[in-house]
């Protein structure tokens, strides 16, 4: 479901409301003299891109390209912002520049890790004719080169009604789905849009159902639906999750997992820009809502304006077990994606194992070699030989079952993280790229004959043998059934 080389291949067109974002940290330790507020004795100070610029820094950490379009002040904030967005990969901003306006600024004051206050510098009334004449322009001209066309608003001006229909208009006009997270309760004007994101709030306002349980979520979807031209509405939940409503389709609610929350600033721009990279990539509408809402469920356990990678979403698909519908292909990786898992791993301090074979005829002593291996470690990736490769070393005859299926079956043990095929005879090459911490082997080599061995002790990490069971093997298996045939 988590294509990474699809994610890499979509582009994506970002419209909408831009913004820096100021986090200014320190300690609280007395009340002022001067009024009962508290005095915090600032240690840090730091800028991230926000609000539809989070959108495209999202989008970047998935893999995946963004245009983001934009308006700023001629200042500054403007020009920070830009700075910041020059430096992600993948992002090209393209900012309309407002001659009577500042730049957004959000600045946030956290006292011990919590927030205190936010103080917003800002200019929310409508951009004129002539600058939406420009914005128009602009965003009709890029349309075609790009999958997924996103609308962030903010309601800060930018997305006016002329704006969001003419741009919806030309979307059509291109085929190009439009994704949008609205702010005002006039959905007229999103007609003609693919899925539109409101949150709880947004949602009674526009329905007057707050959508607390499932069946209230099923109504009010319904209930927009029905009153506006949009194919399908995508209701965020909070700790509930997400109720998907599309067109035709029965009403999809997806379970959040319950993890400790530090911090929501930027969860929307998640969601929009995971479900968008889903959509582009031809993931299904119900799949593209899963992995949005599993990486809404990422970012908010992290501080401030955060994003996700994809390395970080597919280990969260893989291991969550909430909703009871993980699938096994999850875990099948290629091998230029498993090498960014495996240090995404490493920077979260976690253990990273390996191991490797065959794997024809799944039994008892995989088991429990696979076993062994992830006791051994945080995370386990397994090396499985491709149909050529068992073909060389097993004879014409093999291998009894396929390269896919011998993966997913790996892929459905909850003990292992990774499966990644190999066309190598040896895992050598997979295992210079990997670096395992760990590497198991049968007890059948001794370690001076174990292939990577040098190549993971030279590195710091330790090669780990384990006990063969006796009988148990794919050969033994064959010849048993070969034997009752008779």
């Amino acid at each position: 479901m988590l294509d990474y080389l699809r994610f890499s291949e979509v582009k994506v067109l970002c419209i909408g409301d831009v913004m820096l974002d100021c986090f200014i940290s320190g300690d609280v330790g007395r009340i002022s003299p001067e009024g009962p507020v508290p005095v915090m004795c600032a240690r840090s100070e730091e800028y991230f891109a926000g609000g539809a610029a989070n959108v495209a820094r999202n989008i970047s950490s998935l893999g995946a390209s963004c245009t983001l379009l934009g308006a700023v002040g001629k200042d500054n904030n403007g020009s920070k912002l830009l700075e910041l967005l020059n430096a992600v990969d993948d992002v090209s901003a393209r900012f309309v520049e407002l001659d009577q306006r500042p730049t957004t600024i959000k600045t946030r004051f956290l006292g011990h890790g919590q927030q205190m206050l936010r103080v917003d510098f800002e200019d929310a009334s409508p951009i004129s004719k002539e600058e939406e004449d420009r914005v128009i322009s602009s965003a009709v001209s890029m349309i075609a080169s790009h999958s997924v066309v996103i609308l962030s608003d903010y309601a800060k001006g930018l997305l006016s009604e002329r704006v969001v229909k003419a741009i919806i208009a030309a979307c059509r006009t291109e085929g190009k789905p439009v994704i949008i997270d609205p702010k005002t309760s006039d959905f007229t004007r999103y007609a003609g849009s693919a899925i539109v994101t409101p949150n709880q709030k947004e949602t009674q306002v526009v329905t007057g159902v707050w959508p607390d349980t499932d069946q209230e979520a099923e109504l009010a979807g319904e209930l927009i639906l029905s009153r506006f031209d949009i194919e399908a509405v995508l209701i965020t939940r909070a700790e509930k999750g997400m109720t998907l409503v599309e067109r035709g389709q029965q009403p999809f609610h997806i379970r959040t997992d319950a993890k400790e929350v530090f911090d929501v600033v930027g969860a929307g721009d998640t969601v929009i820009a995971t479900l968008a990279v889903g959509l582009g990539s031809q993931t299904s509408r119900a799949d593209a809502a899963r992995i949005a809402n599993a990486a809404a469920g990422i970012v908010v356990g992290k501080k401030g304006t955060a994003t996700v990678s994809a390395a970080e979403l597919r280990d969260a698909l893989s291991h969550d077990t909430s909703s009871g519908e993980v699938s096994p292909s999850d875990k099948l990786f290629a091998r230029q994606d498993v090498q960014a898992l495996a240090e995404d791993w490493r920077s979260d301090n976690l253990k990273v194992g390996f191991t490797n074979g065959c794997f024809d005829i799944l039994h008892v002593g995989h088991i429990r070699l696979l076993q062994f291996a992830r006791d051994n470690c945080d995370r386990l990736i397994v090396g499985v030989n491709a149909d050529s490769s068992v073909k060389r070393l097993k004879g014409p005859s093999r291998p009894i079952n396929t390269e896919q299926d011998r993966a997913e079956l790996l892929g459905a043990l909850a003990f292992v993280d990774a499966v990644v095929v190999f066309d190598e005879d040896t895992p050598l090459e997979l295992i210079q790229t990997i670096r395992p911490n760990v590497l198991v082997k049968g007890a059948d080599y001794t370690i001076d004959k174990i292939v990577g061995a040098d190549v993971v002790m030279a590195d710091g990490g330790k090669v780990v043998t384990f006990e063969i069971v006796p009988g148990k093997s794919t050969t033994a298996t064959i010849a048993r059934s070969k034997e009752r045939a008779v």
